[in-house]
């Protein structure tokens, strides 16, 4: 079971730069740019300001091997690069690697995705490794229903906390459920933003053909408020 961390233990695990950690609960709406492929691009925006807070231009699905090399840059609103993401080849648990900026040959990674399994029900869940702190991935991306959870250091044990959420998002004036292109990043105090923001195009990598097949069922209103 869950325990709370204190919050510098939480801060500790900002990845990307302290600069992009809160002390305050913060919410992001994300925003697909193209609604007719997955992986065609986001633009997040600040839920209380309305001010554009990270944006990804269009890129080609990297399904294919094809695109093996394409990069993808997570960037600001001005389009300065802050992460360079990009699939490890070959990888049969479809790790993919986080740079910081724009991508330097011989660069360390900064952190890592991979799925936590490639059989079974762990197939769904993934595992993020980001130098000697761990986080994990539950839920479903393809339903806009998962949270990020931060274990810790490594070999520190101790409890883990959610640090983000991302959920389905709700017009609070008509109470009318947004469809899946729009949707909301919950971020927890002393949560990285740019590095959840990340691990979002990340997951909408590897989970696209499964977001696809998602899409092609009616959604379940019982199974959407339990979410």
């Amino acid at each position: 079971m869950e325990s709370d961390l204190k919050a510098s233990e939480v801060a500790a695990g900002a990845v990307v730069g302290e600069k992009f950690c809160s002390q305050a609960e913060r919410e992001l709406t994300v925003r697909k740019t193209s609604i007719f492929f997955y992986g065609d691009g986001f633009a997040a925006y600040d839920h209380a300001t309305g001010d554009l807070v990270f944006r990804v231009d269009t890129y080609a699905r990297s399904g294919s091997p094809a695109f093996a090399d394409r990069q993808i840059l997570l960037m600001d609103p001005s389009g300065d690069p802050i992460l360079t993401l990009r699939r490890k080849w070959p990888s049969l648990h479809q790790r993919w690697e986080a740079f910081l900026g724009e991508r330097q040959e011989g660069q360390r990674p900064l952190f890592a995705v991979r799925r936590s399994s490639i059989f079974g029900s762990d197939r769904s869940g993934f595992v993020v490794e980001a130098d000697s702190n761990g986080y994990r991935i539950e839920g479903c991306f393809a339903k806009r229903c998962c949270r990020v959870i931060y274990e810790g250091c490594s070999g520190g044990g101790g409890g883990a906390a959610v640090v983000a959420e991302i959920k389905r998002k709700v017009d609070t004036l008509s109470h009318v459920m947004f469809g899946r292109d729009v949707f909301s990043l919950c971020l927890h105090p002393h949560c990285d933003s740019a590095f959840a923001m990340g691990l979002v195009v990340v997951l909408d990598q590897i989970t696209g053909e499964e977001s696809e097949e998602e899409e092609e069922q009616v959604d379940s209103p019982i199974a959407e408020a339990a979410c």
